[in-house]
């Protein structure tokens, strides 16, 4: 599906999805435990769908009703098999691969997109030591065995996804366990909101002064779950008001764990006018100006930062970004290649992004790259622009937020499907 994207204006108030870092780590510990537990709200995107799919493959009920999951836990009673499809959810699968280890389920996982190229390295290094076979190195794979208690030594910083996955697998054991982690660890902040969602459940982690320590066996306890909204989704909101109007996005805790409420100091760093109510962030066109912005932590809203740093005036280098590379796509040339297009002056140095802000921009047709957070980056680029800009593949939007182009046109843009044939 192509839009054109016509220059308006956005203002108004928006709310947006709850998080889906949240969502997945919620719904994974509700299906872990015994009863019931029920997670809210969930926004049935293409990768909660996904998890939702595994869950139910490894043989946890989940329904969804009224924009929730209603879960009944496993409670230790899995499938012995399980095939699961897990569309183009990294998190989805770095998850759910050590916990059907850890629950004795011979599974066999899919994928599509860029998620069989991803890597899975850390896993294949760490995990045939301790009782379990992985028949491939990438998608299609089958794991097989029981994962037993013990040391874990694994790099920091490649993934936190995969930290994330044993820290749920672990407590199942018969016995304690150690995670070591070999590098520093990026995207810490991704780690502390597996931590909060864990304890949630019942399940005890320590912090050490080289990683974690994790006591086993222990039982996932049902809950009842409230997820917060996405920060990494009001991103392109927040940013959308500093650059044409004035948008206020609820329901951003200010106590939140994610990463990506780093969006609101990074904006006010670039001259963002903003102001908080509680959970109500409102952000005002602004005159902005460039920055220097640390990246590492923060690769899911990079791109929107670089949008950001093309209306600025001066120069914005956005250091640490190889992450980018390892994504849907690799969102760095994603970025250059599509608001080069539009005019601006972007280039890669090593790894960093430099970006002169401040030069006109003017439409043209560019990719979504099938990555949902560079289609809906270029709906908030083409704001900019002196004439209309067609976004080709816009679908992949329904990876995080379907909603994101009604949420975008009920604020006063235009983003008009077409067809380029």
């Amino acid at each position: 599906m192509d839009r054109r994207i016509s220059p308006r204006r956005l203002s108004g108030t928006v709310q947006p999805p709850p998080s889906k870092s949240v969502c997945h780590r919620a719904l994974i510990a509700a299906a872990l435990g015994s009863g019931v537990s029920r997670v809210s709200p969930v926004e049935p995107s293409a990768d909660i769908l996904a998890t939702i799919r595994v869950l139910r493959a490894f043989g946890a009920g989940v329904l969804l009703e009224g924009g929730a999951a209603v879960v009944q836990g496993l409670a230790g009673r899995a499938l012995p098999r399980a095939e699961v499809d897990c569309g183009e959810s990294g998190s989805t699968l770095r998850f759910c691969l050590p916990i059907a280890a850890a629950l004795g389920t011979e599974a066999s996982f899919f994928g599509s997109g860029k998620l069989p190229e991803r890597p899975l390295t850390p896993y294949w290094e760490a995990l045939p030591s301790k009782g379990i076979s992985l028949d491939s190195k990438h998608l299609p794979l089958t794991v097989r065995g029981k994962l037993t208690p013990g040391r874990y030594c694994l790099p920091g910083n490649i993934s936190s996804q995969f930290i994330t996955g044993l820290l749920y697998a672990l407590p199942l054991l018969d016995g304690p366990s150690e995670i070591v982690l070999t590098t520093e660890l990026e995207s810490a902040p991704y780690v502390d909101i597996t931590l909060e969602v864990l304890a949630a459940y019942g399940i005890e982690v320590v912090k050490t002064p080289s990683g974690f320590s994790v006591p086993g066996p222990q039982r996932y306890k049902a809950s009842d779950y409230r997820v917060e909204a996405d920060y990494s989704a009001a991103a392109f909101f927040l940013t959308a008001g500093a650059l044409s109007g004035e948008v206020t996005c609820l329901g951003l805790s200010e106590n939140s764990m994610q990463g990506d409420r780093a969006i609101v100091p990074l904006l006010q760093k670039l001259g963002a006018d903003i102001r908080r109510e509680g959970g109500a962030v409102t952000v005002r066109a602004s005159s902005l100006h460039g920055a220097e912005i640390d990246g590492g932590d923060i690769p899911d809203i990079v791109p929107i930062l670089c949008v950001a740093a093309a209306a600025a005036q001066g120069e914005t280098v956005i250091r640490h970004i190889k992450r980018l590379k390892i994504k849907e796509c690799d969102r760095a040339a994603a970025m250059i290649d599509g608001l080069t297009r539009l005019g601006a002056d972007i280039r890669e140095e090593g790894d960093s992004l430099r970006i002169r802000g401040g030069v006109p921009l003017h439409g043209a047709v560019t990719e979504g790259w099938n990555d949902h957070r560079i289609a809906m980056c270029m709906a908030v680029a083409g704001l900019l622009c002196s004439g209309d800009t067609v976004i080709r593949g816009t679908e992949c939007v329904k990876k995080s937020y379907p909603a994101f182009f009604e949420d975008y046109c009920m604020l006063g843009g235009k983003a008009d499907v077409i067809s380029l044939g």
